[in-house]
């Protein structure tokens, strides 16, 4: 009888809507990961002060990521 009863509850939570901000949490999350991996090539390349630039950029993107994850 319990049994029945999780599942039913596991079914309306299958229909909810799973995340209304998942595509720009994709993006976002694309952006920080090209946005890293050229920073640190600049850091290594080319100048540390601008490599080191890029990364924060990156960084705010992620953050800005994680804020629309805990919004769900």
């Amino acid at each position: 009888m319990a049994t029945q009863s999780y599942r039913q509850h596991r079914r309306a939570e299958e229909d909810e809507p799973r995340d209304r901000y998942l595509m720009l949490r994709q993006w976002l999350n694309g952006l920080f990961m090209i946005g890293a991996v050229v920073g640190v090539a600049i850091y290594f390349l080319k100048d540390e002060t601008i490599g080191t630039i890029v990364i924060l950029v990156a960084m705010v993107l992620k953050m800005a990521e994680c804020v629309f994850r805990f919004m769900k």
